[in-house]
């Protein structure tokens, strides 16, 4: 079975990279996916019949980097989809809802009523809270423009060069450092840490600086749902001739005369259990959308550059925690909801929360993040009138998981309603009392839950960790020194929705040398 381009996996990267190549290159592109769904970790089930089913996204809440001229609008309207893939900006008021003890902060898309907003918590501070803003401000402009017009440009501009310089080794909290930033004030700006599962003492201060900036120029949530993005860019490749094959694990990459030339995958059903059926598929083109570790072994790490298998020495990001609920008989927007993501935190450090999460299981002084998918949009289509859904998120150790789950199934329920039931303590408390007698459906996920369903190794949300070591040139990209094989993934690239589109169309524009992105708007995240 022989194409022109040859996909493993249907994550967000590859089927963007695969609509890019069909509709606009005129290649034949056949994907493969594991999943009785495509989309990766952007994929949408559903519970239910018809009539009273309930649709879930299974890891993306907003998004970002989606206006004019930016990446995702860019990649959309070179593949003439802005008109069917829109978005509705979440609340200019305050897109994040951040609530520490003691603190409320609403983070607005203003950089100025931001700063006014942190004056009037902390008069004491503001010069700091200045300081560390007109920096990350800064140092998002220097990014800006080191990916969009390259080095070279950038080394007339000696100002961002010396931030790029300053901070390329540098996490969140030594920025926070520098400027003394009020530790209360640290917490509120940093309280994004889902978005990244890494706390402040962790976080690459540049990957920081991209999304939270890149969320302050606009949040976004897609006006007909992320399912709607993921089938739209299914039916562009298929319209064009391409095939989006599910049930197809990949087992090994084939090989010939030291080129990669193929995949061998086993069919498998909707639990992912092989059915002992195998096919070979064979490509001019094999582009991974799979781990780039997992792809490296399969093919043999001996056979890559030193170059790149240093680059592969990657650590995993942390793992999460979800809880896809539905409530019935309340309005979740008379209880502080709506076109915005609320955080929460039961603590001001969060270094130690996050620690004492990750490391030791504790969850007595938790921070999590609470989305209201159906609030987003007024299209519907998600949940049954007169409901709504609500899902949370925290950070999860895989490894513990794993253990519970192999060797006592019944902790290892009872430790996910442990966490559970945490966050339900703080929303009850903080926002809708009573909240349990309205949920109608309950579902938690752990990390072996994603591991089982994505096969994300460890059960990692975003790839590599973004730790400053693994943001920087050393990460991992589309070169594999493999003829004929392609790295296309969030860790051979970046992560998220925005970054996951950057990094299908980057690839895109290095196999054609057509161009998506023009002029400063080119981004790496």
């Amino acid at each position: 079975m022989q194409s022109d381009i040859l996909i493993l996996g249907s994550g967000l990267s590859g089927l963007t990279f695969g609509a890019l190549m069909a509709r606009c290159a005129g290649r034949k592109v056949r994907v493969l996916e594991a999943h009785e769904h495509a989309g990766g970790y952007g994929h949408t089930f559903a519970f239910g019949k018809d009539g009273d089913s309930v649709r879930f996204n299974a890891q993306l809440h907003y998004v970002w980097n989606c206006g004019p001229g930016r990446t995702v609008d860019n990649v959309l309207q070179k593949l003439g989809l802005g008109g069917r893939i829109t978005f509705e900006q979440l609340d200019h008021n305050g897109f994040d809802h951040m609530r520490a003890p003691g603190y409320a902060l609403d983070i607005p898309y203003s950089r100025e009523l931001l700063l006014e907003r942190l004056a009037r918590l902390f008069p004491d501070g503001v010069a700091a809270c200045k300081a560390f803003l007109d920096e990350a401000w800064a140092t998002d402009a220097a990014l800006a423009r080191v990916t969009g017009s390259g080095v070279k440009d950038l080394a007339r501009g000696l100002p961002g060069l010396r931030l790029l310089l300053r901070y390329r080794n540098a996490t969140l909290q030594d920025v926070f450092d520098r400027f003394a930033v009020p530790r209360a004030a640290q917490t509120l700006l940093a309280l994004q840490w889902p978005d990244f599962l890494l706390p402040p003492n962790q976080l690459s201060f540049f990957s920081w600086v991209l999304l939270f900036t890149g969320y302050c120029k606009g949040a976004y949530y897609p006006t007909h749902h992320f399912e709607h993005v993921i089938n739209t860019l299914v039916e562009t490749i298929t319209a064009a001739g391409g095939e989006v094959l599910l049930g197809r694990r990949v087992i090994n990459i084939l090989m010939e005369n030291g080129r990669a030339c193929g995949a061998l995958v086993e069919r498998v059903d909707a639990r992912g259990v092989a059915t002992g059926e195998t096919e070979e598929f064979r490509a001019a083109e094999v582009v991974s959308n799979m781990d780039p570790r997992k792809t490296a072994e399969m093919v043999g790490l001996e056979r890559f550059a030193p170059s790149v298998r240093r680059r592969l020495g990657y650590s995993y990001s942390a793992s999460n925690f979800m809880a896809y609920c539905v409530v019935e008989g309340l309005d979740l927007r008379e209880h502080g909801f709506g076109r915005w993501n609320t955080f929460h935190a039961e603590s001001l450090d969060l270094n130690a929360a996050f620690e004492s999460m990750m490391v030791r299981g504790d969850y007595s002084h938790i921070s999590f993040a609470a989305c209201t998918p159906s609030l987003m949009t007024d299209s519907g289509g998600d949940v049954a009138p007169g409901k709504q859904i609500l899902e949370l998120l925290t950070v999860a150790n895989y490894d513990r998981f794993l253990r519970l789950e192999l060797g006592d199934p019944r902790a290892y329920r009872a430790k996910k309603q442990e966490i559970f039931d945490r966050m339900l303590d703080v929303l009850e408390r903080d926002h809708v009392p009573n909240l349990r007698k309205h949920l109608v459906f309950k579902m938690t996920g752990s990390p072996t839950t994603n591991e089982r369903f994505v096969l994300a190794p460890q059960g990692n949300s975003y790839g590599a960790d973004m730790t400053p070591k693994q943001f920087g040139l050393g990460r991992p990209n589309h070169f594999t020194s493999i003829p004929g094989l392609h790295f296309c993934n969030a860790s051979a690239g970046y992560p998220g929705f925005s970054g996951t589109f950057w990094t299908g169309s980057r690839l895109y524009e290095v196999l054609t040398g057509d161009s998506v992105h023009h002029g400063p708007h080119v981004r790496t995240a």
